[in-house]
């Protein structure tokens, strides 16, 4: 935005602001650098906002209460994934929105676990608007695009007043909306790695309706065959709503590598699955259920995935 940085007093949109709100100031800085040391200055006092949608529900709802919201909307950056031909990667700024990602052919066609899913996150209207970056940091269990990321193998980049630093996305979620991010750190990137050949993936997001609903679980496959089209040389699965940060069943994983994929195999890295996860009672389900649930979806969406390395090599 040109002009300069403004910081204006203001309250939220007229549709929300009758719930009588307190007010913030709202801060538009020019540059990364220059939201870091706004940041800085206000410490616990300030919040980034970039989409908006889960913060201002937070403020609404009087589970924050801010008294500067620093915009991250006008900092320039890539607006839609980019993928490298060269390298392999995709790259996806965490400004990207989700509907950004919905609708890029390179996601659908090469990662469509990330395409399944983004799509079922919110509504459109919420998808136009909320970015993959505030999805992340919002670090609830529940969040849709952490689970293909983590299976994916996705890394992030970080910018914060100590300069830049990287780390795997797994690593990154620490318990129930908390995630390593220092005072001043904005969360800026996300790197896929190159996908290996003769591999699928697919994600469901489990509920009790098909509706715009927190799930009861998240489940990620992303499977890899050798030139058989049969042994499985890795496999990734990732869970959702199974403990307190999303997860990665490992002993699952290893249990399908160098084995043939087939229903066998698949349902009893289902079971391992299920027994790794920390699932619990809540108020949306039993654990017992969750657990059992686990190894049901993980075998469906271990078939979903060989079934797309098939249709994607022509094969039967």
């Amino acid at each position: 935005m040109s002009g300069g940085s403004r910081c204006t007093p203001m309250t939220l949109p007229q549709a929300i602001e009758e719930v009588d709100m307190r007010r913030f100031t709202y801060m538009i800085p020019k540059s990364l650098d220059e939201a870091i040391s706004m940041h800085v200055a206000h410490g616990e006092r300030a919040k980034y906002i970039a989409g908006g949608t889960d913060i201002l529900i937070k403020i609404k709802e009087r589970k924050a209460a801010p008294d500067y919201l620093i915009s991250l909307k006008h900092i320039l950056g890539p607006d839609r994934p980019l993928f490298s031909q060269e390298t392999g990667e995709l790259y996806i700024g965490a400004f990207v929105t989700h509907r950004r990602i919905e609708t890029s052919k390179t996601v659908r066609t090469r990662y469509p676990i990330l395409h399944d899913a983004v799509k079922n996150i919110g509504s459109v209207q919420i998808r136009n608007v909320a970015t993959i970056g505030g999805n992340l940091v919002n670090a609830v269990p529940s969040a849709d695009g952490a689970i293909p990321l983590i299976a994916l193998d996705a890394e992030i980049r970080i910018h914060g007043p100590k300069g830049r630093r990287s780390m795997d996305l797994l690593h990154f979620f620490l318990g129930p909306g908390q995630c390593d991010l220092e005072t001043g750190e904005i969360l800026t990137e996300i790197l896929i790695p190159p996908v290996l050949p003769r591999t699928g993936s697919a994600y469901l997001k489990f509920g009790r309706r098909q509706a715009m609903e927190l799930p009861l679980l998240g489940v990620g496959v992303v499977l890899s065959l050798e030139e058989d089209f049969k042994t499985c040389c890795r496999a990734r699965i990732a869970l959702g709503v199974a403990a307190p940060t999303p997860m990665r069943a490992i002993q699952a994983e290893a249990f399908l590598n160098g084995k043939p994929v087939d229903e066998k195999t698949l349902e009893e890295a289902g079971k391992i699955a299920a027994e790794e996860s920390r699932v619990r009672d809540s108020i949306r389900g039993v654990a017992w259920y969750r657990r059992e649930m686990v190894g049901v979806l993980v075998k469906r969406m271990g078939r979903k995935a060989l079934q797309r390395i098939h249709e994607t090599h022509g094969r039967r």
